[in-house]
C-alpha cells in the first residue's frame, strides 16, 4: 500500500494488487493472531477506498489516472490501467461495500475455523473485480475476468463438506467461465479490427470496428460474456443456486460486484455498439426479458436469499434493458439504479444473515415478530425495503423514476416495468417486512440483536440510501454524471432531484405502489401461483444445463475410454494415424509438389543394402522370438551404418555403430529376462497394423521429398566452410562443427552414450537367477 502516496498510477496498481497482497499474508498472521487476520483484511479495502475517494476530485473533472507497465512486449501486451469515472463508481462500490462486508464476516463466521479462508477468497474476488474494472487491455480484462469465476467459486464452494455448495459452486464456474471464452473471443476481434488491444483505443476506433463484416460476430461474443456473468436469460438460473455461499459471499458477489461485471462490460463497449439495431434490439430485449422472469421466479420464493437472488435477476435485468436502449438519459438510469440496487440489495443480504444468525431461521413463512428483540435490524430492514419498493425519501425512488423516464416511448416496456417492480414491491415486504411486524412466531433459537461488527455495514448503506435519496444532487450529481460521461462520451449533467413536479414518471410510480399493495395484500395467492410455475422453471435452462453435463461427462468417459486404453500399441496407432492424415491433409489443400530432381542414383551396393534393410525390418516384424528380432533391427542399425560409409560420413557411420552396439546389447540383456514370447495380435490386428505401416512409410517418404524441395534460407554449410579456418582454426570441417559449432550438442551426445554405456554395463554385471526364457 505503500505506492499509494506516490504518483496516482502507481496508487492504482497497489489498490488493484492490494487484495492479493493481503490475501498471500493472511496466512502468516494467522499463526499469531486470529484478530490480527481480521483487522488486515478490513483495512485493506479500506485503505483502497480512502485512496479512490481522494483521486475522485480529478478523476470527475475529466482527468483519469492511467497506468502502464510493459509485460509480453513481443505480443503488445501491456499491465494497462485506467480510472475514470464509471471505474471509479464500480471501484467504489467494490472497495467501499468489501469493507463492509469483511467486517460484518469477523461477526457472522466469528469462532469458525476456516474464517481466514473466508478473507483470502475474499480479497482474492475483490482484487480481482478491481482489475476487470480498471483493466485497459483487453487480455488484462479477460485474465481477471477468469479470476473473478474462479474466485467466486472459492466463496460459492466455501462449505465444501456439503453437496449442494459443491454443485452451486461448479454450476456457476462453468457457466461464467464458458462466458468467459467467448468474450476472450469478442476482445480478440475487436481488438483485430480496431488495430489495438486498448480498451480506450477501440473506443476511439469505433467506426473501424462497426465497419468490419465481422462486427455482428463480435458484438455476439461479448454479449454471451456479459450475459453469462450478470445472469440475463437464459443463464439466470446459475445466481439463486449460487445462494449456498456464506451471506457475506452473497451479499458481495450477488448484489454489487461480481453480477454486476456483466453490466460494466456492457456500459463500457456501449460507446461502439449503442445505437445499432443489433445492440438495442438484443441488449433491450434479453434485458426486458431478464427483468420480467426474475420477478415472476421471484414469487414462488419463501427463502430470504432466494427471494432477494431472484429479484437481483430482475434487477440486472432492469439495468441491461436501460443500457440497450442506448441514449444519454437511459445510461444515467442505468448508473442511478446500480448505485440503489448495490445499496439496498447488499443492506437486506446482510439482514437476511442477520436474521439467520439470531433465530435460525430462513423461511419467511416462519419468522414474525421479531422487531422487539431487534429494533436496530429492524430499522436497517425498514430502509432498505423503501429503497426497494421505490418510496419517495430513498435513493431507490430516485432510480426507479430515472427508469420510468427511459421506457415511456415502447408502451410494452413501460407496462413490464411496472408489473416486474409492483412483485419487487412484494419482495421487499417479505424480506424487510415482514420477518419484523408480523405476528410472532417462535424460531429454532431466541431471537436476539447482531453483534455490532454485523450492525455496521448495512446501517451505513442504509443511511447512504436515505441521504441520496433526500440530498441526491450532493451526494451523487458529480459520481453519476462522470460514470455517464464516460459511457456516452459527452459531458452530461444528470439534474438528480428528490421532486420533479407531477409527471408521467410519478404518476407510474403511484400506479407502481397501488399494485405492488394489492400484490401484499394477496401475497399468499401469488405466492401459490409462483411455486406452481416452479416445475416451469425447473425444466428450463437449469435442466438443459443438468442435462448437458451429464452428456459432457459421457463423452469425457468414453474419450478416455477411446484413448487412455493402456496399450501401447494404440498409442502408436492413433499418434502415427492422426500425424499422417494431417500431413497428407495439409499436403492436399497447399497444393505441394514434390522435388524428384538431383536425387542420388541407385547403384548396386546402394540397392542391396536397401533391399538387407528392408528384408531385416520383415524379419523383425515376423520372428517368433524377442532375440531374433533383436537381432534383425541390429541388421537394420549395422546397414544404416554401412550406408553413412558409403556416402562418406565414417564419423556418422562411427557414432551410429556405437550405439548400434550398445542398443542390441541393452535389448539382449533386458529381454533375457522376461517371460516366454507369446503372440497376443490377431491376423486382423496385424493386417491393421501392417497397413497402417506402409501408410506411415508412405508418408514419411513424401514429407522427405517435399522436404528436400524447400530451401527457406542460405544453407548453412557455405558458412562452416567459409569459417572453419579463420574463425574456429580447424581444417577438419567436421571435427569444428562437433567441437566449436555444436560443442554443447556434442557434449549431450556424450552424456547419453556414457549414460547408456552405465546402464549396459549395470545389465551385464546383473547377476541373479533368469526369470524366463530367452526364446
Amino acid at each position: 500500500m505503500l505506492g499509494m502516496i506516490g504518483y496516482p498510477g502507481h496508487g492504482l496498481m497497489a489498490v488493484v494488487m492490494g487484495g492479493f497482497v493481503a490475501a498471500a499474508i493472511i496466512p502468516v498472521i494467522r499463526r499469531f493472531s486470529d484478530v490480527g487476520t481480521c483487522w488486515l483484511a478490513v483495512a485493506t479495502p479500506l485503505a483502497m477506498t480512502c485512496w479512490l475517494l481522494a483521486q475522485a476530485a480529478s478523476v470527475l473533472g475529466g482527468a483519469p489516472v492511467e497506468m502502464h507497465v510493459p509485460w509480453v512486449a513481443g505480443i503488445n501486451l501491456h499491465f494497462s490501467l485506467r480510472l475514470d469515472g464509471l471505474t471509479l463508481l464500480f471501484a467504489l462500490l467494490i472497495a467501499g461495500i468489501g469493507t463492509l462486508v469483511i467486517l460484518y464476516t469477523r461477526g457472522y463466521l466469528h469462532g469458525h475455523q476456516d474464517q481466514h479462508r473466508f478473507l483470502m477468497f475474499t480479497l482474492m474476488f475483490m482484487a480481482s473485480m478491481l482489475g476487470v474494472v480498471t483493466a485497459d487491455h483487453a487480455i488484462l480484462l479477460f485474465i481477471f475476468w477468469e479470476l473473478t469465476s474462479f474466485t467466486s467459486y472459492l466463496l460459492i464452494g466455501f462449505q465444501h463438506e456439503e453437496e449442494a455448495s459443491r454443485k452451486a459452486a461448479l454450476q456457476a464456474l462453468l457457466v461464467t467461465g464458458m462466458g468467459g471464452l467467448f468474450l476472450l473471443a469478442g476482445l480478440l476481434l475487436m481488438g483485430s479490427a480496431a488495430g489495438t488491444m486498448s480498451l480506450s483505443g477501440m473506443i476511439a476506433a469505433r467506426e473501424a470496428i462497426l465497419s468490419h463484416p465481422h462486427a455482428p460476430v463480435m458484438l455476439g461474443l461479448l454479449l454471451i460474456g456479459a450475459f453469462t456473468k450478470s445472469a440475463q436469460t437464459p443463464f439466470h438460473f446459475w445466481l439463486p443456486n449460487a445462494m449456498q455461499a456464506p451471506t457475506p459471499a452473497s451479499a458481495y458477489l450477488h448484489s454489487s460486484t461480481m453480477v454486476k461485471a456483466g453490466v460494466y462490460l456492457l456500459a463500457r463497449i456501449s460507446p461502439i455498439f449503442a445505437g445499432t439495431d443489433t445492440w438495442t434490439w438484443l441488449v433491450t430485449g434479453i434485458g426486458a426479458l431478464t427483468l420480467i422472469t426474475g420477478a415472476i421466479l421471484a414469487l414462488g420464493q419463501v427463502y430470504l436469499k432466494r427471494l432477494l437472488a431472484y429479484s437481483t435477476v430482475a434487477a440486472l435485468g432492469a439495468m441491461t434493458m436501460a443500457l440497450g436502449i442506448g441514449t444519454i438519459a437511459a445510461a444515467k438510469a442505468a448508473v442511478v439504479f446500480l448505485i440503489a440496487h448495490a445499496a439496498y440489495k447488499a443492506t437486506l443480504f446482510l439482514v437476511a444473515g442477520i436474521i439467520d444468525h439470531a433465530t435460525g431461521e430462513k423461511n419467511v413463512t416462519k419468522l414474525g415478530g421479531l422487531r422487539a428483540a431487534m429494533p436496530l435490524s429492524t430499522a436497517i430492514a425498514l430502509i432498505a425495503a423503501a429503497s426497494m419498493a421505490g418510496l419517495p425519501g430513498t435513493f431507490g425512488f430516485i432510480g426507479k423514476e430515472s427508469l420510468y423516464a427511459v421506457v415511456l416511448a415502447p408502451a410494452g416496456l413501460t407496462i413490464l416495468t411496472v408489473c416486474a417492480s409492483a412483485f419487487f414491491l412484494l419482495v421487499a415486504f417479505q424480506t424487510g417486512v415482514r420477518p419484523f411486524w408480523s405476528r410472532h412466531q417462535e424460531t429454532p433459537r431466541h431471537p436476539h440483536e447482531a453483534p455490532w461488527t454485523m450492525l455496521v455495514g448495512p446501517a451505513l448503506l442504509a443511511a447512504l440510501t436515505l441521504a441520496a435519496g433526500i440530498a441526491p444532487g450532493f451526494f451523487m450529481d458529480d459520481l453519476v454524471g462522470a460514470a455517464v460521461r464516460s459511457i456516452v462520451g459527452i459531458p452530461v449533467d444528470p439534474h438528480l432531484h428528490v421532486w420533479h413536479g407531477f409527471n408521467t414518471e410519478l404518476l407510474l410510480t403511484g400506479i407502481t405502489l397501488l399494485a405492488g399493495a394489492s400484490v401484499i395484500i394477496a401475497s399468499r395467492r401469488w405466492v401459490t401461483l409462483g411455486q406452481r410455475l416452479s416445475p416451469l422453471a425447473a425444466a428450463g435452462p437449469d435442466r438443459l444445463y443438468d442435462r448437458a453435463l451429464v452428456a459432457l461427462m459421457a463423452a469425457a468417459s468414453w474419450q478416455t475410454r477411446a484413448l487412455q486404453s493402456g496399450s501401447l500399441r494404440r498409442y502408436l496407432l492413433i499418434i502415427v494415424l492422426t500425424l499422417c492424415t494431417l500431413f497428407v491433409l495439409t499436403f492436399v489443400r497447399a497444393e505441394m509438389t514434390l522435388s524428384l530432381h538431383d536425387l542420388t542414383p541407385v547403384s548396386a551396393p546402394l540397392a542391396m543394402l536397401s533391399g538387407l534393410i528392408i528384408l531385416a525390418a520383415l524379419a523383425a516384424t515376423m520372428s517368433a522370438s524377442r532375440l531374433g528380432a533383436v537381432a534383425a533391427m541390429g541388421v537394420v542399425g549395422f546397414s544404416v551404418a554401412l550406408l553413412f560409409i558409403y556416402f562418406g560420413a565414417p564419423d556418422l557411420a562411427m557414432t551410429q555403430l556405437v550405439v548400434e552396439t550398445l542398443s542390441v546389447v541393452l535389448l539382449v540383456s533386458a529381454f533375457y529376462f522376461l517371460p516366454p514370447f507369446t503372440r497376443r495380435s490377431t491376423w486382423r490386428g496385424r493386417a491393421r497394423d501392417l497397413t497402417v505401416a506402409i501408410f506411415a512409410g508412405i508418408v514419411v517418404t513424401l514429407l522427405v521429398l517435399v522436404a528436400t524441395g524447400v530451401q527457406l534460407k542460405d544453407p548453412i554449410s557455405s558458412y562452416y566452410a567459409e569459417t572453419s579456418v579463420p574463425v574456429a582454426h580447424g581444417r577438419n570441417i567436421v571435427n569444428v562443427i562437433l567441437v566449436d559449432y555444436r560443442g554443447l550438442d556434442t557434449l549431450g551426445e556424450i552424456t547419453v552414450l556414457a549414460v547408456a554405456g552405465i546402464g549396459a554395463l549395470a545389465l551385464l554385471r546383473l547377476r541373479g537367477k533368469p526369470g524366463g526364457s530367452s526364446s
